[in-house]
C-alpha cells in the first residue's frame, strides 16, 4: 500500500518528513512531525480527494516512532473536473467560518476534537495558516502520490531556509520606505510602497522572520491609510479553478477599481465588486472588498504541477504557488483575520480572490537609492547567490538542486506558440498540455 507510481516505497518519504523539525506552516517542504515520541496520541485527518496511499504511509512512519495514530476521512464529495466558478466556491463566504470553513483550511469539527479528546498531535489542512492550538498542528498537503513522492518534499530543509532568507533579507532591513514594482509578460504592472508603519507591527505573515515559501512582498491587513498599490495584474490562472481567458484587475490605491474579462470568472467577481461597494471593512481606509495586499513568493524550486491538474484532487493551481520565482496575488480579506470574523458575524461577504504571475519580475527601490531583483522573468534570485550555492553543494550538485524541476508551459513566452492563440482557452491548451507531457514521460 505505500508504493509510489516509479514502485519505490512512499514509506521514505514519509519517514523523512516524520523526522523534519515542527514550525506550524502548510508549505511543501517546511512541514514535519519531528517532535513525535513514543505513546504520543496523533490525529491524521484528510478528505476523500487524498490517495489513501498518502494517509497510509504518513500513518505508518509515525507508528514507527511509536506513536498510536487515529486517521479520519472526511467526505470531500465525489471528484472531477475544475469549473470557472470553483474559486469563489472556496474562497467566498457570508457566514462565520465555523459555519462554512474554506477548502484548503483545517475543518473545525476535526480540530475540536482533537483539542477535546487531548491528542498531541493533529495532522491536518491543506494551507492557509494554522491556528493557534494547545496542542501540536501541522499540516498535510500533500493530495496525491505524486505531491508527495517528490524532491520538493525532501528538499533540504536547513538549504531551503537560507534561500528564503536571502529572498527576504532586502524586504525587512532594507525595505522600510521604499517601493517594489511586480511585472509579468501576460501584462501585470502594478507598484506599491513599503510604508514605515508597516514596519511597526511585525507579524508572523510580515516580521523579521520570513514566512516560509510564502514570502509577503506586500504586507498584510489592516492596510495603511496611505495605501498606495497601483497598476494592473493580468493572468489565466487562480488557485482552485479551471483557468480562464486572461484577466485585467485594475488597482487604484490599492483597491480594485475595475476587473475586466476573466470569463466567467471575471463576471462573478465584477457581481462581487458591485455587491461590496458600499461595504466598509474594519481593515481597509475606504469602502469596498477587493484591496490588494497578498503579494507573496514561492521558494521551493522543485515544485511541480500535478498531471492530473484538471481535477480537484489535484489541488488545483494552489500547489504550484508554492514553486520558486511564482507570484500569487490576493485581493480581499485577510484569511480569518478580524475583518473575516466580523464580516461573517454580520452576513457580510468576505473572503479574497487570486491571480498567478508566473513568471514576474519584482524589483525593490530601497529609500537609499539601492536596487534589489528578488525575482527575475520567473526565476527566484536568492537561488544564485554565493552562500545558498555554497551550502547547496554540501548537500549535492547544486547546478541541480537549485534548478527549477517545472517552468510553466506559456505559449510565444516559454514555449512555442502564440500567446494569443492560448488567451483564446487557457483551459484547453493547460489541460491538454499536462496531457502531453504525461505521455512523453510515459
Amino acid at each position: 500500500m505505500c508504493e509510489s507510481r516509479d514502485g519505490d516505497a512512499l514509506l521514505d518519504y514519509a519517514r523523512f518528513v516524520a523526522g523534519q523539525p515542527e514550525i506550524r506552516r502548510t508549505a511543501a517542504g517546511f512541514i514535519g512531525f519531528g517532535r513525535t515520541r513514543p505513546g504520543d496520541r496523533v490525529l491524521l485527518a484528510a478528505d476523500t480527494h487524498f490517495d489513501p496511499r498518502v494517509i497510509d504511509a504518513t500513518a505508518a512512519a509515525l507508528r514507527e516512532k511509536g506513536a498510536r495514530v487515529d486517521t479520519i476521512v472526511v467526505d470531500a464529495g465525489p471528484d472531477r473536473e475544475f469549473d470557472d466558478l470553483d474559486e469563489l466556491r472556496a474562497a467566498i463566504r457570508r457566514r462565520p467560518y465555523r459555519d462554512e470553513p474554506r477548502r484548503w483550511e483545517g475543518v473545525p469539527w476535526v480540530q475540536e476534537l482533537a483539542a477535546r479528546e487531548r491528542y498531541d498531535l493533529l495532522v491536518h489542512g491543506k494551507g492557509g495558516g494554522i491556528p493557534p492550538t494547545d496542542h501540536r498542528y501541522e499540516a498535510f498537503p500533500w493530495l496525491g502520490v505524486e505531491h508527495f513522492a517528490s524532491e520538493a518534499t525532501v528538499y533540504p530543509r536547513e538549504l531551503h531556509t537560507l534561500i528564503n532568507e536571502v529572498a527576504w533579507r532586502p524586504i525587512w532591513e532594507e525595505g522600510r520606505g521604499g517601493r517594489v514594482r511586480l511585472t509579468d509578460p501576460e501584462g501585470t504592472d502594478v507598484s506599491w510602497d513599503l510604508w514605515p508603519e508597516y514596519f511597526e507591527r511585525p507579524s508572523a505573515m510580515f516580521g523579521p522572520v520570513p514566512r516560509w515559501n510564502h514570502l509577503m512582498t506586500h504586507p498584510p491587513t489592516p492596510l495603511s491609510e496611505r495605501e498606495s498599490a497601483n497598476g494592473v495584474v493580468r493572468g489565466t490562472t487562480p488557485h482552485f479553478a479551471r483557468p480562464f481567458p486572461p484577466i485585467a484587475v485594475h488597482v487604484k490605491d490599492g483597491r480594485v477599481e475595475q476587473v475586466d474579462g476573466g470569463g466567467r470568472y471575471g463576471d462573478a467577481w465584477r457581481e462581487l465588486l458591485a455587491e461590496a461597494r458600499d461595504v466598509r471593512y474594519p481593515c481597509f481606509p475606504r469602502p469596498g472588498l477587493f484591496w490588494l495586499w497578498e503579494v507573496a513568493l514561492g521558494t521551493n524550486p522543485k515544485i511541480v504541477r500535478p498531471k492530473n491538474i484538471r481535477l480537484l484532487s489535484s489541488g488545483g493551481f494552489e500547489w504550484e504557488r508554492r514553486r520558486s520565482g511564482i507570484v500569487h496575488i490576493g485581493f480581499g480579506t485577510q484569511w480569518q483575520g478580524p475583518e473575516e470574523k466580523w464580516a461573517g458575524a454580520n452576513g457580510i461577504v468576505y473572503g479574497h480572490l487570486h491571480v498567478h504571475c508566473m513568471l514576474p519580475t519584482l524589483v525593490l527601490e530601497t529609500k537609499g537609492g539601492r536596487t534589489h531583483r528578488i525575482l527575475e522573468n520567473g526565476r527566484l534570485r536568492a537561488l544564485d547567490d554565493a552562500n545558498v550555492r555554497d551550502l547547496a553543494a554540501r548537500h549535492g550538485d547544486p547546478d541541480e538542486l537549485l534548478a527549477e524541476s517545472w517552468t510553466p508551459p506559456l505559449p510565444g513566452i516559454t514555449v512555442e506558440g502564440s500567446y494569443e492563440e492560448y488567451a483564446r482557452d487557457p483551459a484547453a491548451y493547460v489541460y491538454g498540455a499536462v496531457s502531453r507531457a504525461a505521455v512523453a514521460t510515459g
